[in-house]
C-alpha cells in the first residue's frame, strides 16, 4: 500500500481558508457607504478558463480519502488510498458587467414557502454540505490521446458541487483591485449572494473537495499517458424534460445558465502527460485536505 497522506484537522484549515460563510450580504446603499463593492449589472459578463492557470497548477497526487468526506460520498469515489490528477481552474469575468446570481434562496424557492417545487432550476440543495450548488456552472473533461492524435472517450469528471464567488482580483485599470461584491453562498437559513464581478475570477484550488480526476479507480482506470484537460464554464447543455432553459444559445440551440457577451471563448484545455509517479515528471508531492469545501474557499 502506497503512503497516506493524512488529512488534517478542520481547525488547521482554519489558517488555510477564508470563513466566508460568516459575512453577511449588504444591499447596494449599504455595500457603499461601509467602502464594499458595488454590482455592476450595465452590460454583459464574459466569463473565460485560464489555461495557464491550468497548465501550472496540475499534479499527481497519493491521498487517502475518507469515506465520509462529502467530495467522495457526492462523487461516488471509491474511498482509501487513490492516486489523483488535481488541478486549479479559474474563471475570470472579462465581460462589461457582472454575473449577478444573488441569493440562492430566490431561486430555489421563489415564494419562500420552504417547497422547492417551483425552482428555476439554477440550485440544489446538497445535504452533505448544507449549501446550495450551481448546477450546470462547468464541466470537467479529459481525453486520451492516440498515437494518431485522435482524443479517445471522455473521463468521468468527480466534481459535483459549485459556489460562485469572487475569489481572485484578475484585472483592473488603475493596479489597485476593487472591493469583492460576492462573496457568500448562502444556505437553507441565511442569504447568500453568488456571482463573479469584472475583473474577479472564481477560482477552485487544486486543494479542494472533488478538484480532481480519480486515476485508480478500479471501474475506470486512467493509465499514465498523453492526454487533454478540457474545462468548459457556463456550458450549453440540452435541458431534461421539465428543465428551464434560462437562456438559449441562438448559433448553437443549447442552453446555458447565464447570458454571456461570448460563449465561443468558454473553454480552457491543456494537453500533459499523466507520469507513473507522483509530482508532475516523479517525486512526492504534497496537498491541502481534500475536507476544504467550496464555501470555505481560500480568497486573495
Amino acid at each position: 500500500m502506497r503512503g497516506r497522506f493524512v488529512l488534517g484537522t478542520v481547525a488547521a484549515l482554519c489558517t488555510l481558508v477564508a470563513c466566508e460563510s460568516a459575512r453577511s450580504n449588504f444591499s447596494p446603499t449599504e455595500s457603499a457607504r461601509r467602502g464594499l463593492g458595488v454590482p455592476d449589472l450595465v452590460g454583459t459578463p464574459d466569463l473565460v478558463v485560464d489555461a495557464a492557470k491550468l497548465a501550472s497548477s496540475w499534479v499527481v497526487t497519493d491521498e487517502y480519502l475518507s469515506p465520509n468526506l462529502c467530495s467522495v460520498r457526492e462523487g461516488d469515489v471509491p474511498p482509501g488510498d487513490r492516486r489523483l490528477l488535481r488541478f486549479t481552474v479559474e474563471t475570470p469575468n472579462r465581460g462589461d458587467a457582472d454575473v449577478a446570481i444573488g441569493d440562492p434562496r430566490k431561486h430555489i424557492d421563489p415564494n419562500g414557502d420552504g417547497n422547492y417545487a417551483d425552482s428555476d432550476g439554477l440550485y440544489e440543495l446538497d445535504g452533505c454540505h448544507g449549501h446550495f450548488h450551481f448546477r450546470n456552472y462547468a464541466t470537467y473533461e479529459m481525453f486520451p490521446v492516440g498515437k494518431d492524435g485522435a482524443l479517445g472517450a471522455s473521463v468521468k469528471a468527480r466534481k459535483r458541487g459549485f459556489c460562485m464567488i469572487d475569489t481572485t482580483p484578475f484585472s483592473n485599470d488603475n493596479g489597485q483591485p476593487k472591493e469583492r461584491v460576492y462573496y457568500n453562498c448562502g444556505t437553507p437559513t441565511r442569504a447568500g449572494n453568488q456571482g463573479i464581478s469584472v475583473g474577479y475570477a472564481d477560482t477552485y484550488v487544486k486543494q479542494l473537495g472533488g478538484q480532481y480526476f480519480v486515476l485508480d479507480d478500479p471501474a475506470e482506470p486512467v493509465p499514465p499517458g498523453d492526454y487533454i484537460l478540457r474545462i468548459t464554464v457556463n456550458p450549453g447543455f440540452t435541458p431534461a424534460r421539465g428543465e428551464p432553459c434560462p437562456v438559449r444559445n441562438s448559433a448553437t440551440g443549447l442552453c446555458h445558465n447565464f447570458a454571456e457577451a461570448s460563449y465561443s471563448n468558454n473553454v480552457g484545455q491543456i494537453r500533459l502527460t499523466i507520469p507513473a509517479r507522483t509530482g508532475k515528471t516523479g517525486g512526492s508531492i504534497k496537498t491541502a485536505a481534500d475536507a476544504v469545501d467550496d464555501e470555505n474557499r481560500p480568497t486573495h
